[in-house]
């Protein structure tokens, strides 16, 4: 059992307000930076920015205290001792106070004249199927953009795949780097409004919810049949907003399929997802990927094929 400390309100506060990217620095954690926030690369879910944070799995945020006590289990005095340190005179330094940012209106960036590259790391990179493609950039949901960095001296190579609502204006953009070594960004572009996440609308009674839209196009290309009558969309995380949209748009929905990825992020987003449907009268159905995600099952199903031709060209 925790020891009883008689914090005063200043220690509170003074805890609540640990710059949480420096402290979770000093704790050896790795972050990557996600516009304007950071993300845990151990849990991609949990945002921080400043003293604050939030987890778009289970749609909880706070300060500091809370999350120590979520993120480390732990109780409330062990979580105030471990931010102020054993003198509890502030171990951490404070984050620096938000300053009000002025909204930006959401803007598509650039289109570039060429799709190569986007069809080259879709197809070859990704093994989308070829038509699936071809459908979504007819239709102006996927296109390449090239931007230049503020200095002038770099291109930046991108895949945008847009959400549009429902008067055909777009409201969304998630760019996906077209680099096929490393770690290439994702992020969804400032000012997105999260109700328009990436969508298709094919207007039947059935809607397949994922987490990214390279996920989307994957489960289109295992299972291409009739694809086109469904309905699908692309949450860009694991945020409910975009499902709830598709409900408003789609009254005609009867069955919803949570495709999200096999993870524990996955699992507790589909959990919750499914109660929020259920709430609605809406049949909730969990179908999960064999691997961590649609695209890894769809680049194991093109492997095994290829191994498979291989022993037909040598035996048969």
């Amino acid at each position: 059992m925790s020891k009883y400390i008689p914090f005063t309100t200043e220690q509170k506060e003074r805890a609540a307000s640990v710059d949480l990217e420096e402290f979770l620095r000093r704790r050896g954690e790795k972050l990557i930076t996600s516009g304007r926030d950071k993300r845990l690369a151990s849990d991609h879910s949990i945002t921080i920015r400043g003293c604050e944070w939030f987890d778009h799995a289970t749609e909880q945020g706070g300060r500091a205290i809370s999350f120590v006590k979520q993120f480390y289990g732990l109780s409330y005095p062990d979580a105030m001792s471990l931010l102020l340190g054993d003198d509890l005179g502030g171990r951490y330094p404070v984050a620096k106070e938000k300053e009000p940012e002025p909204a930006k209106p959401f803007e598509l960036p650039p289109q570039s004249e060429s799709m190569r590259r986007v069809y080259a790391y879709l197809l070859q990179k990704r093994c989308i199927d070829r038509e699936t493609l071809n459908a979504f950039v007819r239709k102006k949901l996927i296109y390449k953009s090239c931007e230049r960095s503020r200095d002038g001296t770099k291109e930046y190579h991108n895949a945008v795949f847009v959400g549009f609502d429902e008067h055909g204006v777009p409201r969304h953009g998630h760019k996906r780097g077209l680099y096929t070594m490393g770690q290439g960004y994702r992020g969804n572009i400032e000012g997105s409004d999260p109700k328009h996440s990436f969508h298709y609308l094919g207007g039947d009674d059935t809607l397949y919810v994922f987490e990214a839209p390279i996920d989307l196009l994957s489960y289109i290309s295992l299972f291409p049949e009739g694809w086109q009558e469904h309905n699908y969309v692309a949450c860009c995380g694991t945020s409910s907003i975009p499902v709830l949209e598709m409900l408003r748009q789609l009254p005609q929905l009867r069955q919803v399929y949570l495709c999200l990825d096999n993870d524990a992020a996955g699992h507790a987003a589909s959990e919750r997802m499914a109660k929020l449907l259920e709430e609605r009268g809406i049949s909730a159905e969990q179908l999960v990927p064999q691997q961590k995600d649609w695209n890894d099952d769809l680049k194991a199903e093109q492997e095994n094929k290829m191994e498979r031709s291989a022993l037909c060209q040598t035996f048969c």
